[in-house]
Order: structure tokens, then C-alpha cells, then sequence
């Protein structure tokens, strides 16, 4: 799974985790529809930006996100790059979202692995849809 990103002058493994949410932490994931597009666009992000998502997960009113990325990619990068390219498709997509003037909050959580291994947070990702 860890795989060092290189190009001509680097080499690197940058593991983020970031978590999100929608404005006024509605609960918009609890639309089952809604959460698979927004997985699917987040995929079309990542695949056009070279980003590779480890674990992807939405609980009823934020976003769990592990990727992995090159150097050249700040954490703000990746997160205007992820929101922008979701909000406005999602509330166009979506009419109970239309009114909205933004899907997302401006803030977000954004952790690197280098203290835990990439093995301990893709599996706490995923357990994020299951918890009680």
C-alpha cells in the first residue's frame, strides 16, 4: 500500500486523513443516492489530479478522506480541489441542496500518518459508517 510518489527531483509518501462537512452539519449523507455521487465525483477528482484514495467514507454529516499525494500538493490544494469540484454538481444534482449558497464549511481536519501507519487509520476510515 505505501508506495513512494517520484519524479525527477523527489521522492515521497504524503498520507493525509481529512475530515469535512456540509454547512450547518446537515445530514445530506443520509440521502444514500446523494453519497454514492459524491464518492463517484470524489474519484473522478482523485484519478484526474493523481491522487490515490486509500479509504473514502461518509457518516450521516461529515466525510472521512485517506488519500496519498505528491509533494507538490498542499493540504489546502487538495481540499479546494475536492470541495470545489463537488459543491456545485451535488447542489445542482441534488434540488434539496439548491438553496444552499455552499455545500461545504470553510474548515476541515487534515492529519498527516506519520505517527500511525497508513494499516491503523484506513481501517478506522472505514469503521466510521459502521460505529454505533
Amino acid at each position: 500500500m505505501e508506495n513512494y510518489r517520484r519524479n525527477k527531483t523527489t521522492v515521497s509518501l504524503i498520507n493525509y486523513h481529512f475530515v469535512f462537512c456540509p454547512r450547518y452539519r446537515r445530514k445530506i449523507f443520509l440521502n444514500p443516492s446523494l453519497g454514492e455521487r459524491f464518492k463517484e465525483l470524489i474519484q473522478e477528482i482523485c484519478d484526474d489530479q493523481g491522487f490515490h484514495i486509500f479509504a473514502l467514507e461518509t457518516d450521516e454529516d461529515h466525510v472521512h478522506l485517506f488519500l496519498y499525494t505528491l509533494l507538490s500538493f498542499s493540504p489546502a490544494d487538495i481540499m479546494a480541489k475536492i470541495k470545489g469540484g463537488t459543491s456545485k454538481i451535488i447542489r445542482d444534482e441534488f434540488s434539496e441542496l439548491k438553496a444552499m449558497p455552499s455545500l461545504w464549511t470553510r474548515s476541515y481536519f487534515v492529519s498527516t500518518a506519520e505517527n500511525v501507519s497508513s494499516q491503523t487509520i484506513k481501517p478506522y476510515v472505514e469503521s466510521q459508517k459502521t460505529r454505533s
